[in-house]
């Protein structure tokens, strides 16, 4: 099946079939792929809360508009974002990519340089909003990575991020819960994966400019 038929076998689907659990193999896979996501200069300001408790996955829907997807489904995943960009962070970015590139130490003072730079020019609000923009990256590859998987995920952002961070735990790590992916296999009472996508029409959001 090519790339195409599997996204279009996708969809974000609105009931799980609670029969079914996603293996930790294949958990295991997805998040693998996930962590090859294209991510600007490579800081990859986030972390991937998995969530594989009904319990807690209950009281999580309750903060999300009460979405039967967050309680039905094998597994969660929360992408949570860093609040800031620690000077320690960066370093330890650095001194990792020259070992695993081969460089001498101080090899990539250059693009440390232009890290920092990057990150000063920036103000607390933009830096949570350049970290979000980096997990949305992230979630596309996810979904992308299940659909060659043929596993069902919906992501969701109507969510209180404020009482799941309370709930993870996750203030105290400096990570902001930014959105959520319900990973699981689709109830074949979900009508709408009989649904035909509907999407504009190539030609309607695309300009050619040769």
């Amino acid at each position: 099946m090519s790339i195409l038929h599997k996204l279009q076998w996708r969809y974000a689907v609105r009931k799980f079939d609670q029969t079914k659990n996603v293996s930790e193999e294949q958990i295991t896979e997805l998040l693998k792929a996930t962590n090859l996501s294209a991510s600007a200069l490579g800081l990859q300001p986030y972390e991937f809360i998995v969530i594989h408790d009904k319990e807690l996955q209950k009281e999580l829907q309750g903060y999300s508009r009460d979405q039967v997807q967050i309680g039905g489904a094998s597994h969660l995943i929360v992408f949570a974002t860093k609040t800031e960009i620690s000077e320690d962070y960066v370093l330890e970015y650095i001194a990792r990519t020259e070992k695993i590139r081969g460089f001498e130490p101080g090899g990539m003072d250059d693009y440390k340089k232009l890290i920092f730079e990057v990150a000063a020019s920036k103000t607390k609000e933009d830096i949570f909003h350049w970290t979000q923009k980096q997990a949305y990256l992230a979630l596309g590859t996810l979904l992308v990575a299940a659909a060659d998987l043929q596993i069902d995920v919906c992501p969701i952002e109507l969510i209180n991020a404020e009482k799941y961070n309370k709930a993870l735990g996750l203030d105290e790590q400096n990570l902001h819960a930014c959105v959520v992916a319900t990973v699981g296999y689709r109830s074949l009472e979900d009508t709408l994966h009989t649904k035909p996508k509907s999407r504009r029409h190539l030609d309607d959001i695309t300009q050619l400019r040769y």
